[in-house]
């Protein structure tokens, strides 16, 4: 598995830059990383239990903290900081981003909520 050797907080476009090891550059939203959040009280505590997250358009990051050599913590300004985004998490996320990103969306829709445009997502 790839590990990260720079890790980039953008604040001003709110964006998180990785690269890792084996070169893969990947830029991820604040909104993206705080709607994929593995934390339980996204995820939920099981399968389906994940829990829809909206209103996220503006959040930012606040804090990077790192835990071990394994995983980051993401401090974000709507107070929301558990969830350890592990190497394998995070290059997943980058990997599928237009794959995640997508299905995000197409929940929202099918939930009834509209998104509010963020002209800085990419």
């Amino acid at each position: 598995m790839p590990i990260p050797t720079e890790i980039k907080l953008h604040k001003q476009s709110r964006q998180l830059e990785i690269t890792f090891d084996n070169e893969d550059n990947f830029h991820y939203s604040c909104e993206y990383l705080r709607v994929y959040s593995p934390s339980a009280e996204v995820q939920g505590h099981g399968p389906g239990q994940g829990k829809l997250q909206v209103g996220k358009e503006d959040v930012n990051i606040e804090k990077i903290e790192p835990v071990g050599n394994y995983a980051i913590c993401l401090h974000f300004d709507d107070g929301h900081h558990t969830g350890l985004y592990s190497w394998e998490t995070l290059y997943n996320l980058g990997k599928n981003q237009a794959h995640y990103w997508q299905q995000y969306l197409q929940r929202l829709e099918e939930a009834g909520h509209q998104r509010k445009e963020n002209r800085l997502h990419s």
